[in-house]
C-alpha cells in the first residue's frame, strides 16, 4: 500500500469511543494512519470524552457527531467496529475493506451507576487508556492474527 491506511471507527452513536480512537489515531498515529469515525447512529459528541481526551493531552472538542453516510467518499481499507451494535449494525462497505471488531465497555453506560463526577470520569478514563493501547499498535493489529 503507497499511501496510508484509511481506518474508519464505528460506534453506536459516534460520540464517545469511536471519537477517542479517532482522535488517539490522529495524534499518536496520524504518520502511519488516517483516521475517520462514524455511528450508525448520532448521538453528539460526550463531553466527558472530550475532557478525559484533554487529560491525556489530545484535543477532539472539535470533533463532530457523525453518521457513515455524512463522510465523503473514502475507500476505507479498515471500518473497526467498537461496539456491539455497531458491529451487528455496520452498513455494508465497496470494494476489498477490512472489517475488524474490537470492543470496548460503554463509557457512559458504565458511568451511570457512578456515585460521583470523579467515579464517572474513572470510567471513561480506563476506556480512553484501553482505547489509546489499542491504537498504539496501528495499523499492524489489524492485520489477520495480531
Amino acid at each position: 500500500m503507497s499511501r496510508k491506511p484509511r481506518i474508519l471507527f464505528l460506534c453506536t452513536g459516534n460520540a464517545c469511543r469511536s471519537q477517542m480512537a479517532e482522535g488517539f489515531a490522529r495524534a499518536d498515529r496520524g504518520d502511519v494512519v488516517e483516521a475517520f469515525s462514524a455511528g450508525v447512529e448520532k448521538h453528539g459528541l460526550d463531553q466527558r470524552a472530550v475532557a478525559v481526551m484533554a487529560e491525556a493531552g489530545v484535543d477532539i472538542a472539535g470533533q463532530v457527531s457523525k453518521l457513515v453516510d455524512e463522510l465523503p467518499d473514502v475507500p476505507f481499507d479498515y471500518v473497526v467496529t467498537l461496539c456491539g451494535s455497531a458491529h451487528d449494525r455496520c452498513p455494508f462497505f465497496p470494494g476489498p475493506v477490512r472489517k475488524v471488531h474490537v470492543p470496548f465497555e460503554d463509557p457512559p453506560a458504565l458511568a451511570a451507576t457512578a456515585v460521583t463526577e470523579a467515579e464517572a470520569l474513572g470510567h471513561y478514563r480506563a476506556v480512553r487508556d484501553a482505547i489509546r493501547a489499542f491504537v498504539a499498535g496501528l495499523p499492524q493489529r489489524l492485520e489477520p492474527g495480531d
